[in-house]
């Protein structure tokens, strides 16, 4: 795997290195040691999978806060996503900076996201599906989400048409403590 840090600090586009022969590949998608290696948080408890049936549909932005803060590894399985995260750090040099890429089941990036940051993604492609790796449970207690369109943050989002939850519709705007 190769680790390619983006311009948040601590979160990473990891990269697949196939090794390739007649019958297709084999590749590498987690390794704690390589993990470790590169100061992410390697213990990994919880999987989750998204299907997404329309192009458009936006999930996000979430985030768990303090005592139960997740780091996450999200790939896409099937289809593509434009994948989005806000550094919502506050000792952070990137505090309420946001960076986006690409996911799809063509390229097999995953990003790494730190504790601390907010998470969302637009699916790209009808029939969409991701693969979420979570470092903490999930606790409702600890379940926050802000705003996809928060003018504090200006996520540049990739498709007009937006599917979204009354949920998500119904977070807060930021606010600084």
């Amino acid at each position: 795997m190769k680790f390619l840090e983006t311009k948040l600090k601590g979160a990473y586009i990891i990269r697949l290195e196939p090794i390739i022969d007649h019958r297709g590949f084999f590749a590498r998608s987690w390794c704690e040691q390589e993990f470790r290696d590169h100061g992410l948080n390697s213990n990994l408890v919880q999987c989750n999978i998204s299907f997404n049936i329309k192009k458009g549909t936006l999930r996000g932005m979430h985030y768990q806060v303090k005592p139960h803060e997740e780091a996450k590894l999200v790939r896409c399985t099937q289809g593509a996503i434009y994948d989005v995260i806000i550094d919502l750090r506050a000792d952070s040099p990137t505090f309420k900076k946001w960076f986006a890429v690409e996911l799809s089941a063509t390229n097999r990036q995953m990003l790494y996201i730190p504790e601390g940051f907010a998470h969302g993604f637009q699916t790209l492609e009808d029939n969409t599906e991701v693969f979420y790796q979570m470092s903490e449970f999930y606790h409702p207690t600890g379940a926050r989400g802000i705003r996809w369109d928060d003018p504090v943050f200006q996520v540049e989002w990739q498709l007009e048409n937006k599917i979204i939850s009354e949920r998500d519709l119904s977070y807060s705007f930021w606010q600084d403590d």
